[in-house]
């Protein structure tokens, strides 16, 4: 064997998947891959770069990968000046800006395969790459690229040479079939940065902190020293061991200022008390939800990232910490911008805001939920419905119509829905993804949710649309992605995590599984699936 690298044969998908798998001008490799390339010869087949040539023209996720790899390798191979031969024979690989990496585009000479039992048509693209990954292996081994040493049958020992790197299973098992190895490729998913700490703590510290409502650096280090170093605007959430340790008096579980909770502020250098959680507009019960509301108010974030699972309040604190920010003159509007992968805006009937309103929906439903729990009148109306029922005798005690749906205009479901339309129609308005990249969100509240199904690129795009005196939110669950060529990984929400990392004028918020609110049957449903995964 002549080529000493390891060797491996690429497929169409992990360059869709992963471009950065081509190397850029920057000549760095995806962040922890799970297959270290830096040192590797990469062989791509010829039917790979027609596959991305076919894609380019996409308006899709899909589309704009091929575009960035063909321009790369364009980038690579331009200039570089070698015969038809040893293109044939790997002999003209390009080096990267990446350690000891080489490139090569490898086409397969066409009575290769007629000493093979195997004969994959031209538009047979995985068979085609099989085909490559056995060619590659004949080069490697200095055999003739003809085949004519096949002698029908290949030694398991000259494959050994090359590894097709694939995450199509198909494929996957089409090759093994032919003697091939294979891997898949991704990249190594670090655990995603929270925000928040729930630590137990020395009675010490906590004593210190409760008293003095601020807790120095560091002592802080002094008395937790391995715990790593504190990130600007981290949340600690902090419990005693012991019960009987607390303050006298103090209970942690009926505590309305959650004064167990602080924030490391980097320009104080310690650890400060929340401020501002006491004034949100709703009930807050959970560590998580305190840390959401403190976030959202202080008016030294310019940005707020909250992640968690479906019903943990993301979408709704926002919601509802817009419509009274606005209404204390902190912001002349909300803006939102669904991020869903599925939005069918273009085949809808009707105006762009008829068009949206099915995207816009958890955010008048949150409306919807916020004045059912905080206002009086609906909350009493609601309350004698349930005793009552909606009939006269309501009528006499809450001042509803009978009955009857065909006269009951002014039931309680309509004009909850007159309110939430009339609070949309002054303080809200919507736009759709494609547009917010051309906008400057000035003196505006910018919530932009489902975050995780945007790309990197349209995540940087976004993220930037922030103007003077705005603020944005970002919200999404990193588990629950929609969009194709996107994971727990490479997608929006984790890429903001990342890029907003220890910045002073950030709060970052992972709200758990325990802030989420649900009906106790799903509650049932979900522990049990629980034990059908655990058994």
């Amino acid at each position: 064997m002549t080529d000493k690298q390891p060797t491996y044969v690429l497929d169409t998908n992990v360059i869709v998947d992963y471009v950065d798998i081509i190397p850029g001008e920057d000549g760095i490799l995806p962040v922890e891959p799970t297959i270290d390339l830096s040192e590797a010869h990469i062989v791509i087949p010829t039917i790979v770069v027609r596959e991305l040539s076919s894609f380019k023209r996409e308006k899709t996720d899909r589309g704009a990968a091929a575009r960035i790899a063909l321009r790369r390798l364009r980038t690579l191979v331009e200039g570089k000046i070698c015969t038809m031969g040893e293109v044939y024979n790997l002999k003209a690989p390009v080096t990267t800006n990446v350690g000891s990496q080489k490139i090569s585009i490898l086409p397969v000479h066409q009575d290769f395969c007629k000493c093979l039992s195997f004969h994959p048509s031209d538009d047979d693209a995985d068979g085609q790459i099989i085909l490559t990954s056995l060619v590659t292996a004949f080069i490697l081994n200095n055999l003739r690229i003809d085949g004519a040493e096949l002698r029908g049958v290949i030694n398991n020992t000259l494959l050994d040479a090359v590894t097709l790197i694939t995450n199509d299973d198909g494929l996957a098992i089409r090759a093994r079939e032919r003697g091939i190895y294979t891997k898949r490729y991704g990249h190594k998913c670090p655990e995603p940065y929270t925000g928040r700490r729930d630590l137990e703590v020395p009675a010490e510290l906590f004593q210190e902190f409760y008293s003095a409502k601020r807790l120095e650096r560091t002592m802080f280090e002094e008395l937790m020293p391995d715990e790593p170093k504190l990130v600007a605007n981290e949340f600690i959430v902090m419990r005693i061991e012991e019960p009987g340790k607390y303050p006298r008096g103090y209970d942690p579980m009926n505590d309305p200022y959650f004064l167990y909770i602080g924030r490391y502020d980097k320009a104080e250098d310690a650890i400060l008390s929340l401020k501002y959680v006491v004034d949100f507009p709703g009930h807050i019960e959970t560590a998580g939800q305190a840390i959401y509301a403190e976030a959202l108010l202080d008016p030294r974030f310019a940005a707020v990232v909250c992640t968690g699972p479906a019903g943990s309040g993301k979408t709704y604190m926002a919601t509802v910490y817009g419509y009274n920010a606005c209404k204390n003159g902190n912001f002349i509007g909300v803006t939102a911008v669904p991020c869903e992968n599925n939005s069918k805006i273009g085949a809808l009937p009707g105006d762009l805001q008829e068009k949206m309103d099915p995207d816009l929906q958890p955010l008048k439903n949150a409306l919807q939920n916020y004045l059912i729990k905080e206002d009086p009148k609906f909350r009493r109306e609601l309350e004698i419905m349930r005793k009552f029922g909606s009939n006269k005798k309501c009528k006499k005690d809450c001042n509803t119509e009978p009955d009857d749906d065909t006269v009951n205009e002014n039931s309680i479901k309509t004009r909850l829905e007159d309110r939430v339309n009339l609070i949309w129609k002054k303080w809200f308005s919507c736009v759709p993804v494609e547009k917010a990249r051309g906008r400057d969100f000035a003196n505006v509240l910018a919530i932009y949710d489902e975050f995780q199904d945007q790309n990197i690129s349209q995540a940087d795009t976004l993220i930037k649309r922030i103007g003077m005196n705005g603020k944005i939110i970002l919200t999404g669950d990193i588990y629950q992605i929609h969009a194709p060529y996107l994971d727990e990984s490479n997608n929006g929400l984790v890429y903001a995590a990342r890029l907003l990392y220890d910045i002073p004028m950030v709060a970052q918020v992972r709200l758990t599984e325990e802030e989420v609110e649900r009906h106790q049957l799903v509650q049932e449903i979900t522990k049990r699936q629980k034990r059908i995964k655990k058994s």
